[in-house]
């Protein structure tokens, strides 16, 4: 600005014709310019990119079904290794993909109703590769530890109050859930598949943001239209994704074989359209 002050200066002067050296203001303004553009050319590439990423206010909780149905189905595999790309891409700003503000990530459900489970902070993820961050999450999903339900309203809840805690109110928020998105709650009184659906509540998540979305991965096109239908909701955005939608992401036509993650333009164009495309608002009473 004061580069820019200089120069306004200059040409003023110019113009009322007045006796000042304007020689001098020009070669000045030309010496901060010079300046400041030397300053810029020594700092590395990645840490003007890291400065700006790092400014992300994104709020993501990734949620992982253990539950027999999903566990011993033939997408639980799969859903593993797509989440530890997505998670490394998101992390690192690739393909234009936001650079979280902060992400948790847990199972969803418990041996009994309303258990609470850890959130993994950002920290357990952030520094490693596609591979290192896969590791992790079969460390913490491993295939051999089932939970009895699907509990998600105590993971709403448990997103709630973790959103509270952490002062991060009227953030973007994005709820990833890697689930077949049926409920198997404890209590779960009708057996009509429409009752299941209209008992979740996404209450404890209303008001903490203008912008939160509940992303479904990994459901039948059945389930995911209940979700979209059938959970109440006011505020709350849904969006659903097939499970044979979602095994496209390792197509060859998407996911290029021989090329280094970091350049595979394809997959992360697929992953703005398929997953973290933000639905219109729909309210469900």
């Amino acid at each position: 600005m004061r580069t820019l002050r200089f120069v306004v200066l200059a040409a003023a002067l110019l113009a009322s014709g007045c006796g000042v050296d304007l020689k001098g203001v020009a070669e000045r303004a030309k010496g901060q310019i010079e300046k400041k553009l030397e300053s810029v050319k020594g700092k590395p590439a990645g840490e003007t990119q890291t400065a700006g990423a790092n400014r992300g206010r994104l709020v993501m909780f990734i949620g992982v079904d253990i539950s027999g149905s999903f566990m011993r189905g033939k997408y639980f595999n799969d859903s593993i290794e797509f989440l530890a790309r997505y998670i490394h891409a998101h992390l690192n700003g690739l393909g234009e993909m936001e650079v979280p503000h902060s992400l948790f990530v847990g199972s969803i459900g418990g041996v009994k109703k309303d258990e609470a489970k850890t959130l993994y902070p950002i920290e357990k993820f952030q520094d490693r590769t596609v591979e290192q961050i896969e590791a992790e999450l079969r460390e913490i999903f491993p295939v051999g530890r089932v939970n009895t339900y699907t509990d998600f309203n105590s993971f709403f809840s448990q997103v709630g109050d973790m959103i509270d805690q952490k002062k991060l109110l009227l953030k973007p928020i994005s709820i990833v859930l890697l689930t077949d998105g049926n409920p198997d709650l404890a209590d779960a009184g009708g057996r009509n598949t429409s009752d299941k659906f209209r008992k979740l509540t996404v209450t404890p998540l209303e008001g903490l943001s203008r912008n939160i979305t509940i992303r479904v991965l990994y459901t039948d096109a059945v389930t995911a239209k209940c979700w979209r239908d059938q959970v109440p909701r006011k505020r709350v955005k849904v969006w659903t994704q097939d499970a044979v939608v979602m095994a496209e992401w390792k197509d060859p036509r998407m996911m290029v074989p021989g090329k280094p993650f970091e350049q595979q333009a394809k997959f992360f164009a697929w992953v703005r359209d398929n997953v973290d495309f933000t639905p219109r608002l729909k309210r469900v009473d």
